[in-house]
């Protein structure tokens, strides 16, 4: 009766304060009203003039629009009074409310002695919620006096409810009469909402805001008890079921959308610091904010625990509002960790993302977009649910390195699943925003800067074997997983590939190394991969492979062929790859089936089920040969020729035939299709596995030829179609783009090996015959002619003077050049150049300029003694722009088809081809160095008895030099367990930072004259023959139906006959020999003689005998010489095929041709 007769009260002396209020806004209406009467007057005319006729149709308009108006009028002042009723309403609510605010802290002042809950109930209760409800929550504000009122309220409200005296106690009330059960329940429900609001206004930031965290301490405490039977004191176990149900009740209002409960523990969290700090050394009640703290989280997590709750709709608030917090776990203190790891609390979660996957995520989208900001630098909540999932998952400290252990009683499957689900949509997110066009600086925002953290750091424990290792056994077991619960290597491989995308994505340049290295290195896990992949695409020859496995016999005959310490460090590699010993004596046995099978059809290598790429394969196998290909790939970057190839681990050859023939077929044919952008992270893992097959198969072949020809060998297109399409595209097509375009131009570029090679060389020479084509068009000069670019040359000084005159002309060397020669002496040389000069000046300059006296180049210490840069190369004057010129002089012979006698190394064409090198390359470079690397992987002692450092040292002319592999390298001893990373820094420096400037310099040279695009239609091996030509033997035929007679010669001449009987009768080597003679090259162009440019001719010199001379048997004694500028031989007019051989053989081998004549 006072607080309602206080509010009459206070309503009837505000009234007048009001009425000023209300006349005000009156009087504006009537004034609109008034101004719009005399508009709506009809004007009369002073003049006198007659009104006009009004029509029917206009009078009943003009009648609408008045009636229209007049409603308009009477909405308008009904408004206008309604806003007055509400503002006087709120005026005098505030006004009555700040009353009883002074006359309620008047009361608490004289508290009554004992407080009574009907006392609590009231007199405290009924005034405070009505001023707190008036004055601060509704406005979402407290003031400093609001929350003086609040603390002792919930002071007195603690010290009820921890009283044990019934008639004291607050919580009795609810098991009392229906009226204080009543008002003990809106009372209740009321307090639990003020105590949420304050928990989310709770900030420690605020320096003056201590006396808040004091109110959020109490109000956090108060919920608590009351929302926790175990707590109330006041009840007997006759009331005990009234009161659970009036628990039970207030949970449920607790976790409803009314109270937003997770909205503002949400608030709350995300002011805390990472990790969770506390102010005392010593956590404990008296510590505020850990109290507040794991207050929040029991509320969080107290509906879980009562069956009258909406579950489903809990856990959807749980997910979306709470997991989704930035560092969530990290926030916490560890002693809360437990509870919120609970099999209780993860599963009706995961059980809600599973079964509600579209709405949960739909919320954690709206989520996104009504918090963060749309750069793309912020990590979406999406991304935190993931990390969050993984660390609730984990049981022990994340940042372990050595040991590590699931939750206990965690739904592996469901577990499995609702990472993929979270990282499925983290991946459409980063694709939509293009994340990996944000620059470093971006990432910086996904860390914490007071703990050094980062985000991947989060999701670190996917990166440990053990984690891996336990899910690999849940496949293997299925005994210890229930029914429901089975967990299969698809799950399992759709897990990682999912991670390895995000790890590839959040750090493209090393962000995925730390999971590749434990894929790759984890026992079995390549093999298990590859085991239904294998039974998918091989079904016939994995049933063969398994019949003969049985043969014991094959077992047997195997074991005695190797080795003991072969077969120790084999265990040592199976180990690491799962395989055993007696599974690559038993498969062994199968190899000869497929290569004869091979060998009688291609076909068997073109896999139809892969003939529709990637858009034919099922969302499990493409999983796993996305998660095969990344594996396998990282692996065989540290599988040496050795394993590969005498140990055969993982896989034995007829296994890599199997994996690189799947890969071909896959890769060919999609790239033949149109590629969808989801499919873009299995092809890239593909091409590359299939890119390091290849390549080492081209050093040393495993694969039969037709393997990987057989996916184009019925619908290749025609050569000029293939070099348009190429030309076309790479002037259009942006790199990031590649594999989403459907073209001939992505199979050319990506898989230009399922191109014959000769087709290709035919490919180069007519891209090359385009751009000449196009430069003609332009204006330029090609062929020979009177404007074609003059050099000058010394012979003596060809290098020199070429380097200074040409080099600077960059890419217009394309042009035809005219060369004149200045002999030794200082005379110019007779001759007119119409390209046979221009072809004598590029094989002297590249004889001299390659050869290793000169000091830019010099030889492998392999058998076949091909060129690569000298490490001693900088100690020549201008080496840098010397090896640049060389680089379009090999440019200008590729170019103008002029074949140079050169070889260069694969590791140095490897570069020019923009490809990366790695170990097994090192033994084409340099064997020794290979064989010792080899020895100390494979050493059986204490490496560091062999006294080794991070160090290499270079022999310079007149001084050693030492460079260190690593920083502080010279100090760094080798041992057992860093051995390997000293064998790939030497071979990582020897194949590629020794020589890459060198290489660089070189390849900008080249690619002046010669598109990168173009050179990448070959491999290492074959840009050589490109350069120098084919087989090391001549085809006499084709020589023969090519080659022009000049000086009176022809085809039926005698010693033209002669030539060719002898010819024929010459060993390879002779032939080849004969060529260089002639040419200049030992040997023939690729595409045949016709191709030779200018054309092998054979010029009749005479030689006249004395009458008496032939009667007695003698012939010509004259010798063979060439014109290797025109590729020409004068030939004597030799009687005898015995003469002309031995003359021949003389001039061949006498290293000199045109100083003969």
């Amino acid at each position: 009766m006072y607080f309602q007769f206080q509010c009459s009260k206070w309503m009837t002396s505000s009234s007048s304060i009001i009425c000023s209020d209300s006349t005000q806004i009156t009087s504006i209406f009537c004034s609109d009203s008034f101004a719009m009467d005399r508009l709506s007057k009809q004007q009369v005319s002073l003049r006198g003039a007659s009104a006009k006729e009004i029509t029917r149709d206009a009078l009943l308009e003009k009648v609408a629009q008045e009636r229209e108006f007049r409603n308009y009028m009477r909405r308008a002042t009904t408004a206008s009074l309604f806003i007055q009723r509400v503002w006087r309403r709120y005026v005098s609510m505030k006004m009555t409310a700040v009353h009883l605010r002074e006359e309620w802290l008047e009361m608490v002042k004289c508290l009554p002695v004992p407080m009574s809950r009907v006392w609590i109930s009231n007199s405290l209760l009924r005034p405070f919620l009505f001023f707190v409800t008036t004055l601060a929550t509704r406005g979402r504000r407290f003031e400093d006096r609001d929350v003086d009122c609040m603390q002792i309220c919930f002071r007195i409200l603690l010290e009820s409810i921890n009283s044990s005296d019934p008639q004291k106690n607050f919580c009795p009330l609810a098991t009392s009469s229906i009226e204080e059960r009543s008002t003990w329940k809106y009372q209740a429900k009321k307090l639990i909402s003020l105590c949420v609001l304050i928990l989310s206004k709770c900030d420690y930031s605020d320096k003056e805001g201590n006396q808040f965290v004091v109110l959020t301490s109490m109000a956090m405490r108060f919920v608590v008890s009351l929302t926790d039977l175990k707590s109330w004191k006041g009840h007997n176990d006759i009331t005990l079921q009234d009161a659970d149900t009036a628990v039970k009740d207030l949970v449920c209002y607790m976790c409803s959308d009314k109270i937003q409960l997770y909205i503002s523990i949400r608030k709350y969290l995300n002011r805390l610091d990472v990790p969770f700090s506390s102010p005392t050394k010593t956590v404990g009640h008296t510590d505020d904010r850990f109290l507040i703290t794991a207050s929040a989280i029991t509320l969080a997590l107290r509906p879980f625990n009562n069956h009258n709750v909406n579950m489903r709709f809990t856990a959807e608030q749980y997910c979306v509002l709470l997991l989704t917090i930035p560092w969530f776990t990290q926030r916490l203190p560890a002693v809360l960790l437990s509870a919120i790891k609970h099999k209780s609390i993860l599963s009706p979660c995961f059980r809600e993302i599973l079964m509600s996957k579209e709405r949960v995520l739909k919320e954690i989208s709206n989520l996104n977009s009504s918090e963060q900001s749309s750069s793309p630098k912020i990590l979406p909540p999406v991304g935190w649910a993931l990390a969050n999932v993984l660390c609730l998952a984990i049981g022990s400290d994340s940042n372990s390195k050595d040991s590590g252990r699931f939750t206990q009683d965690l739904d592996f499957s469901s577990f499995i699943r609702v990472v993929i689900i979270l990282a499925e949509n983290l991946i459409t997110y980063f694709e939509k925003v293009k994340w990996t066009q944000v620059n470093s600086e971006s990432l910086a925002e996904l860390s914490q800067k007071q703990s050094n953290m980062l985000y991947t750091d989060l999701l670190k424990p996917v990166c440990q074997q053990w984690h891996l290792m336990k899910l690999l056994t849940l496949v293997k077991d299925p005994s210890i997983q229930k029914a429901d619960e089975k967990c299969e290597l698809t799950d399992v491989a759709y897990y990682y590939s999912c991670m390895l995308r995000i790890f590839a994505i959040l750090n493209p340049v090393a962000g995925s190394m730390h999971i590749l290295n434990m894929l790759a290195f984890t026992p079995g896990f390549t093999l298990n991969l590859w085991g239904p992949l294998e039974k998918s695409f091989f079904p016939i020859l994995s049933s063969a492979s398994e019949t003969n496995l049985s043969n014991h016999n094959t077992i047997e005959d195997l074991k005695d062929a190797v080795s003991k310490k072969k077969k120790k460090w084999v265990n040592v590699l199976n180990k690491i790859t799962g395989k055993s010993q007696g599974d690559i004596e038993q498969t062994e046995s199968v190899s000869n089936l497929s290569i004869q099978i091979g060998d009688d059809s291609s076909d068997v290598w073109n896999i139809e089920s892969l003939r529709k790429g990637p858009e034919g394969l099922t969302a499990d196998d493409s999983h796993l040969i996305h998660i095969f290909c990344a594996t396998y790939s990282h692996l065989l970057l540290v599988i040496d020729e050795i394993e590969f190839y005498e140990k055969q681990v993982p896989f034995i050859l007829e296994q890599q035939r199997r994996i690189a023939s799947m890969l071909n077929t896959l890769v060919y044919n999609a790239l033949s299709h149109n590629v969808s952008r989801q499919n873009r992270p299995l092809m890239d893992a593909a091409v590359r596995c299939l890119h390091l097959l290849y390549e080492r198969d081209c050093r040393h072949q495993f694969c039969p030829p037709d393997l990987w020809l057989s996916p184009a060998k019925k619908n290749r297109p025609s050569i000029a179609v293939a070099a348009r399409t190429h030309e076309v595209m790479s002037a259009n097509l942006r790199s990031d783009d590649a594999l989403a375009i459907a073209s001939m131009h992505s199979v050319i570029t990506t898989t230009p090996h399922v191109f014959p090679f000769e087709e290709r060389v035919q490919m180069f020479r007519e891209l090359i015959s385009m751009d000449k084509v196009s430069r003609r068009m332009a204006g330029e000069i090609v062929g020979p002619g009177p404007q074609a670019i003059e050099v000058v040359i010394r012979r003596s000084h060809i290098v020199e003077d070429g380097f200074q005159q040409l080099n600077p002309l960059g890419s217009r060397l394309k042009s035809s050049i005219h060369v004149s020669f200045v002999s030794e002496c200082g005379l110019p040389e007779a001759g007119l150049d119409y390209g046979g000069l221009s072809k004598e000046f590029l094989t002297d300059i590249a004889k001299a300029a390659f050869s290793p006296d000169y000091g830019l180049f010099t030889q492998t210490s392999t058998s076949d003694r091909l060129l690569i840069p000298s490490s001693a190369a900088r100690l020549v004057d201008n080496s840098i722009q010397m090896i640049e010129f060389l680089g379009r002089v090999v440019g200008k012979a590729l170019y103008e088809g002029i074949l140079l006698d050169y070889s260069f190394s694969h590791v140095f064409v490897q570069k020019l081809l923009g490809r990366y090198s790695f170990i097994d390359e090192l033994s084409t470079l340099d064997p020794e160095l290979y064989k010792n690397l080899m020895y100390v992987k494979h050493y059986d002692g204490d490496v560091k008895d062999l006294s080794l450092d991070f160090t290499v040292t270079e022999e310079l002319p007149g001084k050693r030099h030492v460079v260190e592999l690593k920083a502080g390298g010279k100090d760094l001893s080798v041992t057992n367990d860093n051995k390997l990373q000293y064998i790939y820094a030497m071979a990582d420096y020897k194949l590629n930072r020794q020589v890459l400037p060198l290489s660089n310099a070189f390849c900008r040279g080249l690619t002046d004259l010669i598109s990168p695009s173009w050179l990448r239609l070959f491999n290492a091996g074959e840009f050589n023959q490109l350069l120098s030509g084919g087989n090391h033997d001549i085809d006499v035929d084709d020589l023969r139906n090519n080659t022009r007679y000049t000086g009176g010669y022809t085809e039926g001449s005698r010693t033209v006959k002669l030539f060719w009987e002898v010819i024929r009768e010459f060993e390879p080597k002779e032939r080849c020999m004969l060529m260089k003679f002639v040419t200049s090259c030992s040997r023939a162009p690729l595409l045949g003689f016709k191709h030779l440019q200018p054309g092998f001719t054979i010029h009749k010199v005479a030689c006249d005998l004395p009458l008496w001379a032939s009667f007695g048997g003698q012939d010509v004694d004259r010798l063979p010489s060439a014109s290797t500028c025109y590729n020409t031989l004068k030939l004597p007019t030799y009687k005898r095929s015995s003469t002309l051989r031995t003359k021949l053989l003389y001039a061949i081998n006498s290293n000199a041709g045109f100083e003969l004549s």
